[in-house]
């Protein structure tokens, strides 16, 4: 763990309501939902197979505001520009080049008129189980714990038919009802900088990069272990920011491959004839008797993460948490399998899998992990024949790689 860093903080299942069905563990660590199959068919679609949760991509689906309540003492939020009308403009250029980074990767359904237009509100607690996504820097909450600097709060439906504020009712399954972000607003040793204030604020943190990682938990996604990748748990170190500011030649910066190709696994573009390869396997223990007693049914490695790197060029395109499969009607088996898509067509790949026991460890990966299963102790009246218990991670092993054909 990186201990100059500080965590950004995940994002979070608030409620459990609730199309499609993940056969088997894919990339690249999305925050993951079981329907509720307690409901009839038509809406809970009958399976207990995880879902990924996802907001919905029709032309100005998404709508986001921002809360322009910003806390003066101590000032959390640094900027170039000290005017009043001008503070507010240079804070909203960085969430509208945030969100842009999102809607610029190629191979996606989502793009910029996939969001409508952003919005301001005065509201000083503007987050909160509304149905509106709003991103607030003055707005206290229990989550900020030592070192979270900012947090997510993503509220995910487990039918269909769920309704959250006035007008946000699901469609889908997995469906981002609300998902709200959060800047710590009150830490005295804590201040952001906008990119135009970085370079004279050393101590602050970029506000552009932390948004962009939480961005992120807003469309679905959990943690990555790839240190490149914009969604990885910590947060630059003060003064930097993460990879590349984002250029007319590159909108999509700083996302890493890995958060690119995640992207088009969790909104695939069906036109994108590049990012259609796709790798699979399992991962299974050389000895059996290395696997956990309980709970049963383990047959394979869980929570290893599986990497692919470009043969040509050694950089990590793509790496995703194995170690599940699913069928309907359910539910997951701890079978080892893993299933890394959106990879480029025509190149070469090696893969490797490594054991969450370095910088990242399982605890950043909960809404990816823990919500696989459902079962009647957590959820009375649950079928048993749809239920299942999410096993320990396995951080304890190493790998080696059978030589093939």
């Amino acid at each position: 763990m990186r201990m100059s860093l500080k965590q950004i903080g995940a994002s979070t299942l608030a409620l459990f309501y609730g199309g499609w069905f993940a056969p088997v563990a894919q990339a690249y660590s999305f925050d993951m939902i079981v329907p509720d199959v307690r409901q009839p068919a038509a809406i809970s679609g009958g399976s207990a197979c995880p879902v990924r949760a996802h907001q919905l991509t029709a032309a100005g689906s998404i709508a986001v505001r921002w809360s322009t309540a910003l806390n003066s003492n101590p000032v959390t939020i640094v900027t170039q520009n000290q005017t009043t009308s001008g503070r507010l403009t240079e804070i909203e250029q960085v969430v509208a080049q945030a969100l842009a980074a999102w809607t610029g990767a190629t191979g996606t359904t989502l793009v910029p008129a996939t969001l409508t237009p952003l919005t301001r509100t005065a509201t000083q607690n503007a987050c909160g189980p509304d149905g509106v996504n709003s991103i607030c820097f003055d707005q206290a909450d229990m989550a900020f714990t030592p070192g979270v600097l900012a947090f997510t709060r993503v509220i995910t439906t487990d039918r269909i038919g769920v309704q959250v504020g006035s007008s946000a009712v699901s469609t889908q399954l997995g469906q981002i009802l609300d998902a709200d972000i959060y800047f710590n607003p009150s830490d005295s040793n804590i201040a952001y900088a906008t990119p135009q204030a970085l370079a004279t604020n050393p101590k602050a943190y970029d506000l552009e990069s932390l948004l962009t990682h939480e961005l992120g938990h807003f469309l679905g996604f959990s943690h990555s272990a790839v240190w490149s990748a914009i969604m990885f748990p910590f947060a630059p170190a003060p003064g930097t920011f993460s990879g590349m500011r984002p250029t007319t030649l590159q909108p999509d910066a700083p996302l890493g491959d890995d958060d690119r190709t995640g992207l088009r696994v969790l909104y695939p573009n069906p036109a994108d004839a590049v990012h259609r390869g796709s790798i699979s396997g399992r991962i299974s223990p050389a000895n059996p008797l290395a696997l956990p007693a309980s709970p049963p049914g383990v047959t394979g490695v869980f929570g290893a993460q599986v990497v692919a790197v470009d043969a040509a060029s050694g950089a990590v395109v793509g790496a995703t948490l194995g170690g599940w499969s699913c069928t309907t009607p359910g539910p997951a088996q701890f079978d080892g399998s893993y299933e890394i898509d959106g990879l480029a067509v025509g190149r070469s790949y090696t893969i490797y899998a490594e054991a969450l026991n370095g910088a990242v460890d399982p605890s950043q990966f909960i809404n990816a992990v823990v919500s696989l299963c459902r079962n009647t102790v957590s959820d009375p009246g649950w079928p048993p024949l749809q239920g299942c218990v999410v096993p320990a991670v396995n951080t304890s092993f190493t790998t080696r790689t059978r030589p093939g054909p």
